[in-house]
């Protein structure tokens, strides 16, 4: 035990390191000694350990967290107040995406395995239908205005369409390239969907469902995740080939900034309370940057997390961050992380 304490007591000096402390269900497994994170609780999850999970969303109306076990084709649906699954639905083989629909209490899903979108009656806190689409469902966006999930499919080259009000699919997009993670605009009222396989990002129209442009994202290879900065017309990209978080003007269509990130970069999420970008990075990292303007990004660090965390949600009410994890050091397990925000003052 003296060995392992003096081996803590030299590391908690280093930025980002993170110290294991004993903690009772529930609480954190560790504390953060970083500048940006600290991790506060640990969620264990029903499903089987060492699987794969995806993408996560939140539900504000309820306070309930979905999540995307992809390797149990399981959702779990957490309760943020009590940090518990309330329920665990099964039925969707590979799912990756998910999107909620407010208004309608519906959440979409994209099936890889079964290629297919699931759609689910959270009163019911079950599936009522499933469309069959294209090649890897991936990422979903939901348009609200407009009453419509847009589902890429990574591997069928396509973007498709649905009519959440009556659950049919109304057009599917196709393209020369892979799609990668789409999201809507609320600003411009447009979609942006990555087309990874071409570094370029497609502009669609939801009035029309048209592509009205395509635009190349210099200085990137193979952008995958997205998240955005509507108000300050940004996008942010994880560039997955050359390891870059690419900082892309929506109004110029131009690159404006390029940061390194950890390998294995996937999901980006943003906080706009805190103007804070996440990146979700398999090699056992969730990379961490500020955005104090339109013109400045900045690295703030590379947080140190198990390996294999590819996604993670940002609860931008509270600031937290949740991160499903399926090892320990190596260990198969399934859970939840959550990590508090570290801020001085936000800028302005």
């Amino acid at each position: 035990m003296w060995i392992r304490a003096v081996i803590l007591a030299c590391l908690v000096g280093f930025p980002g390191y993170l110290a294991w402390t004993e903690k009772s269900d529930g609480e954190a497994a560790e504390e953060a000694v970083g500048t940006s994170l600290k991790r506060v609780a640990v969620i264990d999850l029903p499903g089987p350990a060492g699987r794969r999970f995806d993408y996560l969303t939140i539900d504000y109306d309820d306070g309930y967290l979905f999540s995307a076990h992809l390797g149990a084709g399981l959702l779990y649906v957490i309760d943020l107040r009590t940090n518990s699954v309330v329920k665990t639905i099964d039925g969707f083989p590979g799912i990756e995406g998910v999107a909620y629909v407010p208004e309608l209490k519906k959440l979409y899903t994209s099936n890889w395995y079964e290629n297919k979108i699931g759609i689910v009656d959270l009163t019911k806190m079950a599936v009522i239908k499933k469309l069959p689409t294209a090649d890897k469902p991936d990422g979903i966006a939901y348009a609200g205005p407009f009453q419509k999930a847009y589902v890429s499919n990574e591997r069928g080259k396509a973007e498709t369409v649905v009519d959440v009000r009556e659950d049919r699919i109304v057009k599917i997009l196709n393209f020369k390239s892979e799609t990668g993670v789409p999201q809507y605009d609320p600003v411009a009222r447009k979609v942006y969907v990555n087309l990874q396989d071409q570094n370029a990002l497609a502009v669609i129209d939801p009035t029309s469902d048209t592509v009205v442009g395509q635009y190349p994202v210099s200085g990137c290879t193979g952008n995958h995740g997205m998240a955005l900065d509507p108000e300050r017309r940004l996008a942010f990209l994880s560039c997955e080939g050359n390891d870059r978080l690419t900082v892309f003007n929506l109004d110029t269509h131009q690159a404006i900034s390029h940061l390194p990130m950890a390998k294995g970069a996937d999901v980006v999420q943003y906080d706009p309370g805190l103007r804070r970008i996440y990146v979700a990075c398999s090699s056992g990292f969730i990379s961490v940057f500020q955005a104090d303007d339109a013109e400045r990004v900045r690295k703030i660090e590379d947080v140190p997390v198990e390996r294999k965390v590819h996604s993670l949600a940002v609860d931008v009410k509270t600031h937290r961050i949740y991160a499903p994890e399926e090892e320990e050091q190596g260990r198969p397990v399934a859970r939840m992380v959550v990590f508090d925000a570290l801020v001085g003052t936000p800028s302005r």
